[in-house]
């Protein structure tokens, strides 16, 4: 069997729900595979009927992101100031998303792919169902109730963890969100519209310092482990995942 045949058994033997909804966070270097084809291994398990989401962030377009403190290391004030003025703006049809890995840049880029409008946490989707559960995407909410998790979390999506850890499970955000009293804010910049068009808004401070301590304490029985190219898969249904984190977060995060 072809290797990309090998990923859908394993895929279907650990459980992704053929015409479900998948939601995908992977590292491909090193598995021997490009990512079209670990692309259509994730179709063929979900079958025709089947949506695939994957996170197609772009923290470049925040002047307080890593990605983008990288790119103005070492300009002076006037070349960082020349820099921010010719910024490009966030367009959901063109703008990469190069830090989310080369299957999310496979993804979005494929001929009938939808993505959500938020300017630095969009998500992109192949399937039935992407035009639904990427729609309505709040300029000013990342990753709470008024963004795609939320409509992930209400079709039962699953969550498919592929060589990466629970450090890269960004459904775990949107428990930040359902925290209660609410988590603090913070005020995000971005680039919209046109070149160097700066805006400001607040939303959540997002935190994704202890999500891998989150995943090791999960209870096992809601995960399915195998392994491919010699590093771990982990399937987890959403909804239990964002549950149980929610509490988890709600006895030491406030």
């Amino acid at each position: 069997m072809a290797a990309a045949g090998r990923l859908t058994r394993l895929l279907t033997d650990l459980g992704v729900r053929r015409g479900g909804v998948l939601m995908v966070h992977a590292a491909l270097g090193g598995s021997g595979l490009n990512p079209q084809r670990v692309r259509d291994a994730l179709l063929a398990a979900l079958g025709p009927r089947g949506t695939l989401v994957v996170p197609a962030f772009t923290p470049e377009n925040s002047d307080t992101s890593r990605a983008h403190l990288a790119l103005v290391a070492g300009l002076t004030e006037r070349e960082t100031g020349e820099f921010r003025a010719a910024m490009p703006p966030f367009e959901p049809d063109a703008t990469p998303c190069p830090t989310m890995g080369a299957l999310a840049e496979c993804v979005r880029t494929t001929p009938g792919a939808v993505r959500s409008a938020h300017p630095q946490t969009s998500l992109a989707g192949l399937g039935p169902r992407a035009a639904e559960l990427l729609s309505g995407h709040h300029p000013h909410c990342h990753l709470g109730e008024e963004s795609p998790l939320a409509k992930l979390y209400a079709a039962d999506a699953q969550v498919l963890l592929l060589r990466v850890g629970f450090e890269a499970c960004s459904a775990f955000h949107l428990a930040e969100y359902r925290l209660h009293p609410p988590p603090a804010r913070r005020t995000y910049r971005c680039v919209v519209g046109e070149e160097g068009n700066w805006v400001s808004y607040e939303d959540v401070a997002l935190d994704d310092g202890d999500f891998e301590a989150i995943g090791a304490r999960l209870p096992r029985d809601l995960l399915a482990e195998g392994e491919w190219a010699g590093k771990p898969v982990v399937l987890l249904g959403m909804r239990a995942a964002v549950d149980h984190a929610c509490e988890q977060m709600s006895e030491y995060r406030l």
